[in-house]
């Protein structure tokens, strides 16, 4: 976790507002204008985690710094949302996405949690955001993506809900809303029992507006940024570690928790087999509903979601199955995706574990979301929390 901070930190800090999104391997800068919802709100989220770390207070102002550039660069008064994209400090995307909103919650939520109060106005007015534009109470899921105005798309998607998840997890644990709480295990419960029904106990990922599959959506683009085509064998383990992360709840649930840990384990189970590379090693980052490879890269963040969720199984029931998926995720990524000497993760390597050459973007350093995640629940998995 040190090695990753001192990666970012203070180079990633902008002291004109937010922070640099797109870092080179080597940590030079090659992209000093552009700032993406996503980045700025998971740098949030990894300053906060840094703080509970050390309790360093440059590393919670730095959170607050964060904070502060969401309200006054990102937010768009003219009509209520989010600028998607900045250039410049001015949005050159305006759509607005709940998957982008779900990571302004989980933003908020964590630095509530170290001790930043204004940000728990942030968490109950996002909330009240996300349900305006994005809640069909009769789906029981977030629709995905609107105009500025507020026009809904036909497109749903299971990976804004599962961010929301965990966003409203977190916004549990910093506030003790219930609300958030309830809202998290309905979403997961339909999400990973009701639609992985349709796909055969899977996890698909593009939907029709109804919420029925929608099999060819991005059909030829299995590898695009936020909507791949194909199974995504990192979400189908991180959807496993949300649900260990609300059995920890279990006794605030309005219902029977007692579905949690099998479908967790279960979605873990036939995940782990279908993906992992024989050859090379890692996980693949999608898989054809035939159950064949069609993106066999290997992307640091399907690894590091995948070993959280390994080590929470193993603390949660013992297995020591579960413990040797930890120590083979944990070996992969040491050999291949975790810069030993600079700190960080390459973001994607060929199949073959080559690593992609600084022409093919996005090929830097852009965040540290998932391995802090990560290391946060390892810790946890192993007895040694975070405070």
């Amino acid at each position: 976790m040190r090695r990753d901070i001192a990666f970012f930190h203070p180079r990633a800090f902008d002291p004109d507002g937010g922070f640099f999104h797109y870092l080179n391997d080597d940590g030079s800068i090659y992209d000093a204008a552009s700032r993406h919802l996503v980045n700025s709100t998971r740098m949030v989220f990894c300053y906060a985690l840094a703080w509970r770390l050390d309790g360093k207070e440059e590393y919670r102002e730095a959170a607050r710094h964060g904070l502060r550039f969401l309200q006054q660069k990102h937010w768009q008064p003219s009509y209520g949302g989010y600028a998607w994209v900045l250039e410049n400090g001015v949005a050159v995307d305006r759509t607005q996405h709940c998957y982008g909103l779900a990571f302004v919650l989980l933003a908020h939520a964590h630095a509530l949690r170290i001790g930043i109060s204004e940000a728990a106005d942030g968490i109950a007015s996002t909330f009240d955001l996300m349900e305006k534009l994005f809640w069909s109470e009769q789906d029981g899921l977030y629709a995905d993506e609107a105009t500025p105005e507020g026009l809904v798309s036909s497109y749903r998607g299971q990976n804004a809900n599962m961010h929301s998840c965990e966003a409203l997890i977190a916004a549990f644990e910093a506030t003790g809303e219930t609300r958030y709480l309830h809202r998290a295990e309905r979403l997961a419960r339909n999400i990973t029992v009701r639609q992985a029904a349709l796909a055969t106990g899977w996890i698909w990922e593009h939907y029709h507006a109804d919420w029925s599959v929608d099999w060819d959506y991005n059909r030829h683009d299995s590898s695009n940024m936020f909507r791949p085509w194909g199974f995504q064998p990192g979400h189908m383990t991180e959807w496993a570690k949300l649900l260990l992360l609300l059995e920890r709840h279990a006794q605030h649930l309005q219902g029977d928790a007692d579905w949690l840990l099998p479908r967790a384990c279960a979605l873990f189970e036939v995940t782990i087999p279908a993906a992992w590379d024989r050859e090379h090693g890692g996980l693949v980052y999608g898989l054809a509903p035939d159950g064949g490879v069609c993106d066999g890269d290997k992307y640091f963040w399907v690894q590091a979601e995948s070993l959280a969720t390994s080590a929470l199984l193993a603390q949660r029931t013992g297995d020591q199955r579960y413990w040797d998926s930890y120590q083979g995720l944990w070996e992969y990524s040491s050999a291949h995706l975790i810069d030993q000497e600079r700190g960080g993760w390459y973001r994607i390597l060929h199949q073959d574990n080559r690593r992609y050459g600084p022409e093919k973007p996005p090929h830097g350093k852009t965040d540290f979301y998932h391995p802090m995640g990560a290391y946060l629940e390892c810790l946890a998995a192993v007895g040694s929390p975070l405070p």
